[in-house]
């Protein structure tokens, strides 16, 4: 079967297409990456993004506006992933644009991805899979992160535990047991607070090879302050967003530039090596856009006492890794198999993710399968 991926995430800088065809051997699921394409947001996409992000007031003729924008946006991503599957694809997930996450008191009560899937559906005549948090909030979930069964089932059990990193507009981590547990959870901003504070002093989307902290210092008293910030002693489940790390979130009057850059850089990586080696993880997988980062990188590998590497040596290419996850999870769906993972998002049951939006033909699912697969293999060359 094979399906495309469409993710954009809280950095909202592109879209991400991946291609993945899924086949079925024994307990296997194989995966084999098709292809992948990033699509960059036009600069007026960007800024109607920005103008309706917390803190930001907004209308809801904004909101129409953007969610007919982004759909049609992704109706374009998703027909460049049939060009790559050679018209094939049978299916499109589309995780949508995250506006807003809403948490209270440590609960998540809802969330808003805005990007119309009947755009898709129309331009594509295949199903779409969209709003596939929701489900797992209904159950009492956080609704995030829902990466973590990808990485589960790529990652597998180890004699030590091993973790999954994606370093996105938010830091989220999975850490898989020995025992074959598994739980993940939203670590703290990567990408939210560094391209914010790229954009504001230098007009940049994001600090490029991390040159403008590379040139800064690490301000101690600033850093102290952002590492005060209680959301980080919570226990998991737990998920964020850029309703708390967004561009007011730092108060870095009278600093440097670089120096902000610098300090927001070391925050990341301090984060992530404290929860690593709180869980006693010996491996850390990165994925994202904060990989091509080398001062991130650099960083975190000097802070933490796991070995760090990134998907691309397990065959996922890291900055569309997000991408297939969220095409595993259309196949999940597809199959009436569960795609959040209570003992990471706190849910009370485990729940099918989606809703969806027929294409040019009616909807029939395939017959539910009993068992979901217990390992995901990639393959890479020709099939």
């Amino acid at each position: 079967m094979r399906i495309i991926g469409i993710m954009s995430g809280t950095s909202y800088d592109a879209v991400e297409v991946a291609v993945a065809e899924f086949t079925v051997d024994g307990d296997d699921l194989v995966l084999h990456p098709l292809g992948e394409a990033t699509i960059a947001y036009p600069p007026d996409v960007r800024a109607a993004i920005a103008a309706l992000l917390p803190p930001a007031a907004t209308t809801i003729g904004a909101v129409c506006r953007l969610h007919t924008t982004l759909g049609q946006v992704f109706a374009g991503a998703a027909v460049q992933g049939q060009r790559i599957s050679g018209g094939t694809a049978e299916l499109v997930v589309s995780h949508g644009q995250t506006v807003f996450h809403w948490v209270a008191d440590g609960h998540a009560l809802g969330t808003l991805q805005l990007g119309a899937p009947a755009w898709i559906a129309a331009r594509t005549g295949r199903p779409v899979l969209s709003d596939v948090r929701t489900p797992d909030i209904a159950r009492g979930g956080q609704g995030a992160p829902l990466v973590p069964v990808f990485d589960a089932l790529l990652l597998g059990a180890a004699p030590t535990p091993r973790a999954a990193l994606n370093l996105g507009g938010i830091a989220n981590l999975t850490v898989v047991a020995p025992d074959g547990g598994v739980i993940g959870y939203d670590v703290g901003p990567a990408g939210a607070l560094l391209d914010a504070a790229a954009r504001r002093y230098y007009g940049e989307p994001y600090d490029v090879d991390g040159r403008h902290a590379a040139a800064g210092t690490v301000h101690s008293r600033l850093l102290a302050g952002l590492l005060a910030e209680p959301y980080y002693r919570q226990p998991p489940p737990k998920s964020t967003g850029k309703e708390l790390f967004h561009e007011g979130y730092v108060d870095a009057a009278g600093l440097g530039a670089d120096d902000v850059l610098a300090t927001l850089t070391e925050l990341t990586a301090r984060l992530v090596a404290t929860e690593c080696d709180r869980q006693g993880v010996t491996e850390i997988v990165a994925a994202g856009g904060g990989t091509r980062n080398p001062v991130l990188m650099a960083r975190l590998r000097a802070l933490t006492r796991a070995a760090v590497t990134t998907t691309d040596a397990w065959g996922v290419p890291s900055a569309a890794k997000e991408a297939y996850a969220f095409a595993l999870l259309g196949w999940l769906a597809w199959h009436g198999l569960p795609g959040a993972l209570p003992s990471v998002t706190g849910a009370r049951a485990a729940a099918v993710l989606g809703s969806w939006t027929p294409g040019a033909r009616p909807l029939r699912l395939p017959e539910p399968r009993a068992t979901p697969p217990r390992r995901l293999r990639v393959t890479t060359g020709q099939m």
